[in-house]
């Protein structure tokens, strides 16, 4: 199951802590490199993010989880706590960010998936609040205030694309550097295409909005 990105409620921007992890974490962009070489070299560090929200109404126990970007741009100072992450590894990734740091807003479980716009990570990772409120949708009754299970963090609408980068277009790229090489041929939304946190390489981002200046193919 994808993990269910709640509607802030009106508590625009929470000042406490982190899961699907509130605003201002530093990326756990890692482990010092070893100079003896490339092959001592970790995994390429990933400091750019792409977010998964749903657009469309969608009722979860009587609940519209329903949270496209408008809806951040709605939200007083265009900031809001990114809430509801319930899948471990999106759950790290929302620990290792840093704030400054920029993601894009994807629109999924919607009659066109696609990126929409960018945000920035204003706070880092803080508790989830909505794992302790018995009346959340993404409550969770054996997460404990002392050590919480869930981390949010908190992000702020930067700008809109300048023209919706298609899920199909995004998979034509991905297809074709699998096929020649390219910065796309293992890019998280088609690697690990479930998770509603997703980790860019700079490389990465880069390309995908490099696009938003190039007619579609």
């Amino acid at each position: 199951m994808q993990d269910v990105k709640m509607p802030p409620k009106k508590r625009a921007r929470v000042n406490e802590g982190a899961e699907a992890s509130g605003p201002r974490r530093p990326s756990a962009a890692g482990r010092s490199r070893s100079a003896a070489g490339p092959e001592s070299m970790g995994p390429p560090v990933c400091s750019r993010w792409l977010m998964k929200s749903e657009p469309e109404s969608r009722l979860k126990n009587g609940v519209d989880v329903k949270f496209g970007i408008e809806d951040l741009k709605a939200l007083p100072d265009q900031t809001g706590c990114w809430d509801g992450v319930r899948s471990y590894q999106a759950r790290n990734f929302i620990r290792q960010m840093k704030a400054g740091q920029l993601a894009f807003f994807y629109h999924s479980n919607c009659k066109e998936p696609g990126i929409a716009g960018i945000m920035e990570v204003v706070k880092e990772a803080y508790g989830d609040p909505t794992q302790f409120d018995r009346k959340d949708v993404n409550y969770d009754a054996s997460s404990r205030a002392d050590e919480p299970k869930w981390s949010a963090v908190d992000v702020r609408f930067r700008r809109m694309t300048r023209r919706f980068l298609p899920l199909s277009e995004l998979k034509r790229h991905h297809l074709q550097h699998r096929r020649d090489g390219g910065p796309l041929k293992d890019v998280a939304l088609f690697t690990r295409a479930r998770l509603s946190v997703q980790p860019l390489t700079s490389e990465e981002f880069d390309f995908i909005l490099s696009l938003e200046d190039k007619e579609p193919q």
